[in-house]
């Protein structure tokens, strides 16, 4: 990966390869801000798989898009997948899921939905596997003013929200994606979403600490920040909160299938 402002430990190693995964992994472990962010949005996508009906607590949960994850170290019990082999549980294409109807409590997505080719046939393929009251859970990237500027100007991954569809053409990188996909489907087409999916419902959105995040460097850039100064950054992000409309970049989303 090229992009200038990547982290060393990614120079020269393949998009989507086991390495990389790997090394990004390791970068979590090294920089504490990144953490912090995943460590939040894990329980909160845990919380929403737990939130599912009693009756259903046995059915498994499905992490999608699992790549350099370790949500399976919190949850053991957890579902790992990805579209490339060797680096979770199971490969699956989440347009076409491969469990029964009704059969699945949540489908969990970490900087996953925006690079899945056709978002309308995953969702087809969620309302059907999951069970009356399931979920998917998803922190992906938002459509304030600075995640358009930063997604559209400086992230080296594709920001359409001009897009007409729910799609993008399908290519061979890891880059395939349009990062602006949970905004069109659940904003601009929400009218659109619930008349082609009308047992699926938007139950919840919000936006999810930012100024951490942006200061890590997430887990391919640079940290602009030494750990050191750790626990001001995250206090910088309660003081921020106010501006989340102007300033947020991720929100976690809860779509939950009707009774």
């Amino acid at each position: 990966m090229s992009f200038p402002l990547v982290h060393p430990r990614l120079k020269g190693v393949e998009v989507g390869s086991p390495e990389w995964f790997a090394a990004q992994k390791a970068m979590m472990g090294d920089k504490p801000l990144v953490r912090r962010c995943y460590d939040l949005w894990y329980r909160l996508l845990l919380a929403d798989a737990d939130s599912v009906p009693p009756p259903f607590h046995n059915h498994p949960v499905v992490e999608l898009g699992s790549g350099s994850s370790y949500l399976k170290e919190l949850r053991p019990g957890i579902i790992t997948s990805d579209v490339a082999p060797g680096i979770a549980d199971m490969v699956i294409d989440g347009r076409s899921l491969p469990f029964p109807d009704a059969s699945v409590r949540a489908l969990l997505l970490t900087h996953v939905f925006h690079h899945i080719p056709d978002v309308e046939l995953f969702l087809a393929e969620a309302n059907r596997v999951l069970v009356p009251g399931g979920v998917v859970s998803m922190v992906d990237e938002t459509h304030t003013p600075l995640a358009r500027f930063f997604f559209g100007k400086i992230h080296p991954e594709p920001y359409d929200d001009r897009a007409a569809t729910w799609s993008f053409p399908e290519g061979h990188t890891m880059l395939d994606s349009n990062q602006a996909l949970t905004w069109i489907v659940f904003d601009r087409d929400r009218d659109v979403f619930e008349r082609k999916f009308p047992k699926l419902r938007l139950e919840q959105r919000r936006y999810l600490p930012w100024f951490s995040y942006l200061m890590s460097g997430g887990v391919n850039l640079r940290t602009f920040f030494p750990n050191v100064l750790t626990s001001a950054v995250g206090a910088a992000d309660r003081l921020l909160k106010p501006l989340d409309s102007l300033g947020a970049i991720h929100w976690h989303l809860t779509v939950r299938k009707a009774d």
